[in-house]
């Protein structure tokens, strides 16, 4: 009796260790800037310096109205604060162009900027057409300012791409807006950092029902469909269960 006791307290014991194991730790916000600020540092060490002077900056104008308008400890109080929304501020604006530059000229880059966008706008998150040779790409995205397709790759390669995309919406759709925009470093292309600025800055046409009528109809539509050798009925096919027995 006693050894089935002792053998049952250390199954008790090894289980609890176990649980306490499994549970994660919880991350407070301070990590997570933390994680940033060493991500940004690492792609531009000038980060630092940038924060602090932002700091110094708007913590000196805060004394020098102090100085000479009232008491400068109430400036400084005051000015403290508005010193680390500065810092920040500069942090946020250091860590989103270090992300753009981790991701820059990676197969999907794009698409990675566009879920940055705001304002009602909605991205699939598969291509709609794909240059599998090239690993040139075509998102799609709806909006109150209509259908916007975005492209990456090579100006000299994508701009069939998105020429076919456009035909094949405008026959369905062909009473709404469709934009289109060559993302990448050559001539007449978007940069990856400005992407998203550039699909927020369309001008709105449409109302939120009409948006939601759009995407219902090119959910429809579908995207891209993988190419099947003629002559073979996907939906007929039988596996080979002698070649799967070995025979």
């Amino acid at each position: 009796m006693a050894r089935n006791s002792s053998g049952g307290d250390a199954r008790d014991d090894v289980a609890a260790s176990a649980s306490k194991q499994k549970k994660p730790k919880k991350r407070r916000w301070y990590h997570q800037l933390w994680d940033v600020y060493k991500m940004t540092r690492k792609q531009n060490p000038l980060v630092t310096w940038w924060m602090l002077a932002a700091f110094v900056g708007v913590v000196a104008v805060a004394l020098l109205i102090g100085v000479l308008s009232g008491p400068w400890v109430y400036a400084l109080v005051i000015g403290v604060p508005f010193g680390v929304l500065a810092a920040m501020f500069v942090l946020s604006r250091s860590a989103e162009k270090a992300a753009y530059t981790q991701i820059a000229g990676q197969p999907g880059a794009a698409r990675a900027a566009l879920g940055t966008v705001r304002g009602g706008w909605t991205f699939e998150d598969e291509p709609v057409a794909v240059d599998a040779r090239n690993q040139d790409f075509v998102f799609r995205g709806v909006g109150k300012a209509g259908i916007v397709l975005v492209s990456e790759g090579p100006p000299h390669r994508v701009g069939r791409l998105l020429e076919q995309e456009r035909k094949r919406v405008s026959r369905i759709l062909s009473n709404v807006p469709v934009t289109l925009i060559q993302c990448g470093d050559g001539e007449g292309q978007v940069p990856l950092t400005k992407l998203a600025r550039a699909v927020t800055k369309l001008k709105s046409t449409l109302t939120r029902a009409e948006v939601a009528e759009i995407s219902k109809r090119l959910k429809a539509i579908g995207g891209m469909k993988l190419p099947i050798p003629k002559g073979i009925d996907p939906t007929r096919a039988r596996p080979d269960r002698k070649g799967m027995r070995g025979r």
